[in-house]
């Protein structure tokens, strides 16, 4: 064995071999006397080299088991490498018995299921603090009234205790009417208001306007039905349809155009009841099909091929489910369910797309808290407010609070596999919130409306935290590469 191979696996080894054969020379040479030392000298010479023997048989085993483990550690970073996965915040034995849990597919490891949760790939895009410049922008813009940026169809829903007949003149019902604005790149196309059920949401479609909404009730009430109507061009209705399930209580979540001259209704039967309904365009329901999901709400609804995903959520109680969505086929039957989110964090998902062979989900994630009365999501924000400023919660400054909610928020763009639901990217903007998508020209464009502004108004019965965001607008193409990505010098307002 070559000189330089022996030091260099001599470097490698346990310290307590080392330091045996060191210490056995030494003992030896002590026992040596003073009248005797030349001869005894030739003994020492035979003591060292039996000692060094005995270092080179240990350092040649110790050599072929480092070698052994070098070659298996090496062989799971190339795995890993391979396989997409991360070894960041590993040990060298963690990175081994990862890759020994994952082929040996025994999946029973600890840190596995850790280390495929971090394989996905993950971009953050960078935004800065607002400027002066930007909040003076911002303020100007907020100034100015009845500013509507929205690009298509766009509908306002407001309530009233009168409505205007053709006389022009106002006539008070003693209760709430729901007056229904249609705009059209900004410009009003009509208006309507009606008085025999609440209006709650309305879409554009081929065949006209869909409305939906339920019927008036008052605190005695125990039963709510839900209604849609279709609406013509001009915002004069041609028929309404009150659903009738066998429920007491039934409110629409959602209507979509299938394209076919069908419309689909989504709606929550009881508490724990999504029942998917066909209608054609003569207000005749085709088919129904009722799915127990347990007591959870409706949120977002989006047609995926032929069938559709819906999110289902619940933050109440002391399991939360914040971004979960399931699977439905054309006729609503259940394929398949999807949660999202991770330990510490809730996501919530404010939007859906379907594009370029995946899903994209917008959404925004904040800590895991509770407290305030069920306002867990900026339970954090009012904890601070309570002990900096418990003397005097009305003290708290614009300019402290703002950078209190910012951190809270971090918009989540996912990119998941259309079969699995599972993650294969995602995009993050810190500071903000995932607003809408839109689907044009072969691109897909994605909003983030991040934070500006802020205020604190407990008083208020709608909201405690309020403020105006900006929206920034983020193009990606088929092959889900960003393209583009602008500040739209629009505003929403952020109200929790």
């Amino acid at each position: 064995m070559k000189k330089e191979k022996i030091s260099d696996v001599i470097g490698m080894i346990d310290e307590k071999y080392t330091d045996e054969a060191t210490s056995f020379a030494a003992e030896t040479h002590t026992h040596i006397s003073n009248d005797a030392q030349k001869t005894s000298a030739r003994r020492v010479r035979w003591g060292v080299l039996a000692a060094c023997l005995a270092l080179i048989m240990i350092t040649s085993s110790a050599a072929v088991a480092v070698a052994a483990e070098a070659r298996e550690y090496n062989a799971a970073v190339t795995f890993f490498e391979e396989n997409g996965l991360s070894t960041g915040g590993l040990t060298r034995a963690e990175i081994k018995e990862v890759y020994r849990d994952i082929t040996s597919n025994r999946f029973t490891y600890g840190k596995t299921a850790d280390v495929m949760r971090r394989s996905v790939m993950g971009y953050e895009i960078l935004q800065t603090e607002p400027t002066p410049e930007e909040l003076a922008a911002l303020w100007n813009n907020n100034s100015k009234e009845n500013v509507i940026k929205e690009k298509g169809y766009d509908y306002r829903i407001r309530t009233t205790d009168s409505y205007e007949d053709k006389n022009g003149q106002r006539v008070f019902f003693g209760f709430d009417v729901s007056v229904l604005e249609c705009y059209l790149d900004g410009k009003l196309l009509w208006k309507a208001e009606r008085g025999d059920f609440y209006i709650y949401g309305a879409v554009h479609t081929s065949a006209g306007t869909a409305v939906w909404g339920q019927s008036y009730f008052t605190l005695s009430d125990t039963s709510l039905t839900g209604w849609i109507a279709r609406f013509d061009d001009d915002g004069n209705m041609i028929w309404k349809k009150r659903l009738d399930h066998g429920f007491d209580r039934e409110l629409i979540a959602s209507v979509s155009d299938n394209g076919d001259g069908t419309w689909t209704v989504v709606s929550r039967g009881e508490r724990n009841l999504l029942c998917l309904s066909q209608f054609d365009m003569d207000g005749n329901e085709l088919s129904s099909k009722m799915t127990d999901v347990g007591n959870l709400g409706i949120g977002v609804v989006a047609k995926l091929g032929d069938g559709y995903l819906v999110q289902l959520g619940n933050v109440l109680g002391s399991v939360r489910h914040t971004a979960r969505l399931i699977k439905l086929d054309r006729d609503g039957n259940a394929l398949d369910s999807f949660a999202y989110g991770e330990d510490g964090v809730d996501y919530y998902i404010t939007d859906i797309a379907e594009f370029g062979g995946k899903i994209y989900l917008s959404a925004y994630a904040v800590p895991t808290q509770s407290g305030f009365a069920g306002r867990d999501e900026i339970a954090s924000i009012l904890n601070y407010i309570y002990k900096n400023h418990g003397d005097d919660i009305m003290n708290i400054s614009d300019e402290e609070l703002t950078p209190i909610v910012r951190d809270n928020y971090t918009a989540v763009l996912l990119v998941c596999d259309t079969e699995s639901g599972t993650p294969t990217t995602f995009y993050s903007v810190k500071g903000s919130l995932g607003g809408k998508f839109a689907v044009s020209d072969g691109k897909l464009t994605w909003d983030v409306e991040t934070v500006m502004t802020t205020f604190y108004s407990p008083a208020t019965s709608s909201f405690t935290v309020g403020g105006t965001c900006a929206v920034f607008r983020y193009t990606f193409d088929i092959s889900g590469t960003i393209v583009e990505q602008k500040d739209t010098g629009e505003t929403v307002k952020y109200r929790r």
